[in-house]
């Protein structure tokens, strides 16, 4: 049955039953009144004649008969000393610890192990939360034995009543003072509260005394209620329990009422004492509490007198509890009977606001056993109507199985199964065909390339060589010094002019042979190949050489700036400049080459090619020449034509692409590194006739020169500066812009 928006609060007091059921208004602020009962025990459970099982089963049976609660949620009350009700500050703590704080708390605050209890806690309003961490909160801890639950849920139990949420009365009249008589907790500034409200609820043997400012409460239970001054009459007056209880509800009316309110005086100063003890004690623990008023609830505060009498003893404002704010229904409200038992209904109107979810303390003592029990009873139709269901289902797919089954005849699906196998038989043998003729076709697409690129061949190893002729330096006036240069030639023919004069005879006899030596040009000594199936065999040796090389050619520009500046500084900067200064900054170069990011470095090569060696000299090695000699000449002129930093300057021989000049790279070429880089080593070569040879410049070859006796040279000849090196690159032949066919898929498209 689906659950109506409607809540009964029901209170099981020692004198009566009390009910109220409430629910939402129009606005959602408040609570409506929709219904009311009030059934009085015919003696107080507490007379020694009365039987109060049957008592309180007859009682709800009234209820039950007069009221249809099928489909409202119902709370249910429980005396106050039936339960243990503790409030804690907890010190500063993070807010995902709590719980287990609590837990830690319940155990050492509940006398009783924890199996044997139903215990639940609430955070209360207040306390400061940041980054995590909780400061200044309290907590609610409530808890009851389980046989106590359980005979307090035994009445409702046998009358087959569903109890939702059981809660103790005190926590109740809490919920009733925060709710209908003190603002909202979000708008209770912490720093200045208002100030306290004390509801004393006074039952048959004892009062529920509440404080509370809306973010604090304290809860006591006093041993003195409505029996007290029962039997104060009994005794001071002489006359039965019955007549003393009717006596106390009329006392205005009686004979002789002053009699009747000195008999009571002793149990109004004892009542008020214990109060104010009770008070004291609260304002002790906490010495920044003011008490605002005291509201006194339970039809004992009707007793003719009380009221005034506690505002004289206390020095405080004392009012019966006549009103309640924020509940409507003036239908309800306005009968008689409410308005005669007003002040028992606070514990219910309390319950009520449970239920209906607007109350701030929100505990439940109802066993989780017992809600478990009830859901499942509750989806035990589903279940059972699901079960059915599903029987169903698998009888009816049984069944279209069966017809199926039984309706097959191998014989029937003969021809189809023939059919079949002759379709996949055709298949088989056109994939067979089809797999033969992707064959046949990448055997004769492989046959084509190899065709093609045989014409093409014919001109790679032409054009590797017509390559590194164009690569060899022929005029390189930005490497020279002409203004050094210039000095040092006048003054090597004054001095040669001086030396003519002296050896003219000699001159006369030996005639000399003309030099004339280009220092602007590499000389090769051999030229050679070797071929590598995996071009990183040879790559990983020499990698540092590499390195080296390519971080040289990254400061060419460097170089070619130092240059411009030799330039400007004239003649005194030439003679500076000598072949160890050279050496140094080829050192330097070294250290350069060591600290070259890795984050940059291209791909090594890998694949077959080829790896050319150059083996060669060069005579670019003089003073004027700085700092362009040796192996920064090397690295400025030919290393940077392989690394295709001067541009396209490859004529293309063959090709889509014949007589366009491309980059070094688009042929194939690439990874240029100095292998052997000698020191500048001094060449003499003899000007003398009888010394001509072949070195390959028309000039005699090299060896000591012959001096006299005093140290001076006795023949002609000339006296250069030679550096020789050895370097090597990668050549993987191809002919730019030619397309290679390659597969694309296993299934020779192209």
């Amino acid at each position: 049955m689906a659950r109506s928006r409607n809540v009964w609060g029901i209170d099981i007091g020692k004198c009566g039953l009390k009910a109220l059921r409430c629910s939402h208004s129009s606005d959602g602020e408040n609570l409506v009144a929709e219904s009311f009962d009030y059934v009085e025990y015919p003696m107080l459970l507490t007379q020694p004649e009365a039987d109060p099982g049957e008592l309180v089963r007859d009682a709800v049976e009234e209820f039950l008969s007069r009221n249809d609660i099928s489909g409202d949620t119902i709370a249910v009350s429980v005396p106050g000393q039936a339960g243990l009700s503790k409030f804690i500050k907890l010190p500063p703590v993070e807010a995902s610890k709590i719980p287990d704080i609590v837990t830690y708390e319940a155990r050492q605050q509940i006398p009783f192990p924890l199996e044997q209890v139903i215990w639940s806690w609430q955070r209360l309003e207040g306390g400061i939360e940041e980054s995590g961490f909780v400061i200044d909160a309290e907590i609610a801890l409530f808890a009851m034995k389980r046989d106590q639950v359980a005979k307090a849920l035994e009445p409702f139990k046998e009358a087959d009543i569903e109890i939702d949420i059981l809660q103790l009365s005190p926590v109740s009249l809490a919920n009733v003072v925060m709710f209908d008589q003190l603002p909202k907790a979000s708008e209770v500034d912490p720093e200045a509260p208002p100030p306290s409200i004390v509801l004393a609820s006074m039952g048959v043997d004892s009062t529920d005394l509440i404080v509370t400012n809306g973010l604090k409460i304290w809860q006591r239970t006093m041993p003195i209620g409505g029996s007290n001054f029962t039997r104060a009459l009994v005794q001071g007056m002489r006359m039965t329990f019955p007549k003393a209880e009717n006596l106390k509800r009329n006392a205005a009316r009686a004979d002789d009422p002053k009699k009747v309110f000195q008999t009571l005086r002793p149990v109004f100063n004892e009542f008020a004492s214990e109060l104010q003890r009770s008070l004291n004690y609260f304002t002790g623990q906490d010495r920044t509490a003011t008490i605002g008023q005291v509201l006194l609830v339970g039809n004992a505060a009707k007793l003719r007198g009380l009221s005034d009498f506690l505002a004289k003893q206390l020095q405080l404002e004392v009012h019966r509890l006549r009103e309640f704010k924020r509940l409507k229904g003036d239908l309800i409200l306005k009968t008689p009977a409410f308005r005669e038992n007003q002040l028992a209904f606070a514990t219910v109107y309390g319950l009520a606001m449970q239920g209906l979810g607007v109350a701030s303390i929100r505990t439940n003592l109802l066993p989780s056993d017992v809600t478990r029990d009830r859901l499942i009873q509750a989806k035990k139709p589903w279940a059972v109507a699901a079960m059915l269901g599903l029987l169903v289902a698998a009888l009816i797919n049984f069944l279209g199985i069966y017809v199926a089954w039984s309706s097959y005849s191998e014989s029937l699906f003969a021809d189809a199964f023939t059919q079949i196998d002759s379709v996949v038989a055709k298949s088989s043998q056109i994939q067979s065909s089809l797999q033969q003729a992707q064959s046949e076709q990448l055997e004769i697409l492989d046959t084509q390339q190899r065709l093609i690129q045989i014409g093409d061949r014919r001109f790679q190893t032409l054009e590797l060589i017509r390559t590194i002729e164009s690569m060899i330096p022929r005029d390189e006036p930005d490497k020279t010094d002409e203004v050094l240069r210039d000095e040092i030639k006048k003054a090597e023919a004054a001095r040669a002019e001086e030396e003519a004069r002296a050896t003219q005879t000699i001159s006369a006899v030996t005639p000399a042979i003309p030099i004339s030596i280009n220092y602007d040009e590499l000389h090769v000594d051999s030229l050679d190949c070797q071929y590598f199936e995996d071009l990183s065999t040879w790559f990983e040796p020499i990698e540092e050489d590499w390195r080296s090389t390519i971080a040289a050619a990254e400061l060419g520009s460097f170089d070619k700036e130092e240059s411009s500046k030799d330039e400007a500084s004239g003649v005194d900067s030439a003679e500076e400049s000598t072949p160890e200064t050279s050496v140094d900054g080829n050192q330097s170069m070294d250290a350069i080459a060591d600290e070259f990011d890795e984050e940059n470095e291209p791909e090594s090569p890998s694949g077959a090619g080829w790896v050319i060696q150059i083996v060669g000299h060069h005579f670019h090695n003089e003073d004027y020449h700085a700092p362009f000699e040796g192996r920064t000449y090397l690295r400025t002129t030919l290393i940077e034509s392989l690394l295709g930093e001067r541009g396209e300057i490859v004529t293309v021989s063959a090709g889509p692409m014949a007589g366009e000049k491309v980059l070094p790279k688009e042929i194939g070429i690439g990874f240029p590194a100095i292998i052997e880089s000698n020191p500048i080593e001094d060449y003499w070569v003899s000007t003398a006739v009888d010394s001509i040879g072949d070195d390959g410049m028309g000039m005699g070859p090299s060896r000591i020169p012959t001096r006299g006796a005093d140290g001076e040279l006795m023949e002609d000849g000339i006296e250069l500066k030679k550096y020789q090196f050895v370097i090597q690159f990668v050549w993987k032949p191809k002919t730019p812009g030619a397309v290679e066919l390659v597969a694309e898929s296993e299934s020779g498209d192209y």
